[in-house]
């Protein structure tokens, strides 16, 4: 079974940072895409940033400058580096990943479990 962990979050106040981690686990041939997502209460689930397995990311124009995505293929995780911090970025945060289970199956789509950001004014 694999699982994705999300830990790092909490309340900060503006212009403070955290740092979200993600682990995968269990058993698995290979990771390729790492994402983190966020929801605000009432609004729709958005990309945050991505980064592919040979490491090329991409931001949304909302965090670009403020948030850095890493990963650690060594160690099946993803890192989200969020710095000056806003309360609009308030919100639940997700890790997702593409995952390829063995060398001869198809990848599938894994989402945590989430983890809460809080920004205050």
């Amino acid at each position: 079974q694999v699982q994705l962990v999300e830990s790092g979050g909490g309340l900060v106040q503006a212009g403070g940072s955290l740092r979200l981690s993600c682990e995968a686990s269990g058993s698995f041939f290979s990771i390729n895409a790492m994402n983190w997502y966020r929801q605000a209460p009432g609004k729709q689930r958005e990309l945050v940033a991505s980064i592919t397995r040979g490491d090329a990311t991409n931001y949304a124009d909302s965090v670009k400058g403020r948030f850095t995505i890493s990963r650690d293929n060594a160690k099946n995780m993803t890192y989200l580096q969020m710095n000056s911090l806003k309360p609009e970025d308030t919100a639940v945060y997700y890790c997702y990943a593409i995952i390829r289970r063995t060398i001869a199956t198809v990848t599938f789509a894994y989402w945590g479990q989430g983890t809460q950001v809080t920004v205050s004014s």
